[in-house]
């Protein structure tokens, strides 16, 4: 993979997708529970983004809201995937460009940055409660700042990224 795309690179894609995006700064957080106390001001569904990988490697992205339990046995036969496990920080290097602090689902512009013409099979899931809200929040890359878009500007992002979306009830 080329470099990783920075935050600037990111926020262009979106202005040229014409996906609206708002960006908070504050410290990096490493938690849920650290983002939670960085938030004020920040209303919408907050998410907890996961890269698993089964023993066939394949590979997939989850995001869902921050409190929901993901039963990765049961999310393994839902996606029709092997058994899941968290993929490796250098996998996430190689697959996302991020580091495991900074998954989101703006980690598909580095997908975009992959040789060859399908760059990465990757499933991206998205938690159908997360997309009721009016703005869903994410980092740019990194984990100093969230940004938010609506939701239908996740899915748009994620198609222009080269993903069809599965969009379900975890």
């Amino acid at each position: 993979m080329e470099s990783p795309a920075t935050e600037t690179e990111l926020f262009a894609f979106l202005d040229k997708q014409q996906i609206t995006h708002k960006t908070h700064r504050h410290s990096p957080v490493f938690t849920v529970k650290e983002a939670q106390t960085v938030r004020a001001g920040m209303p919408g569904g907050h998410s907890k983004n996961l890269f698993v990988r089964d023993k066939k490697k394949n590979h997939a992205l989850i995001v869902a809201t921050e409190e929901r339990k993901i039963n990765l046995k049961c999310l393994a036969d839902q996606i029709e995937m092997g058994r899941l496990s968290f993929a490796s920080p250098d996998r996430l290097m190689t697959h996302l460009g991020v580091t495991p602090c900074a998954v989101s689902p703006f980690s598909l512009l580095n997908t975009l940055r992959q040789p060859g013409p399908d760059g990465p099979a990757i499933q991206v899931i998205l938690d159908e409660g997360l997309l009721v809200h009016q703005l869903v929040y994410f980092h740019p890359l990194h984990n100093a700042a969230t940004t938010a878009i609506s939701p239908e500007g996740l899915i748009k992002f994620t198609r222009a990224c080269g993903f069809e979306p599965f969009i379900l009830p975890l």
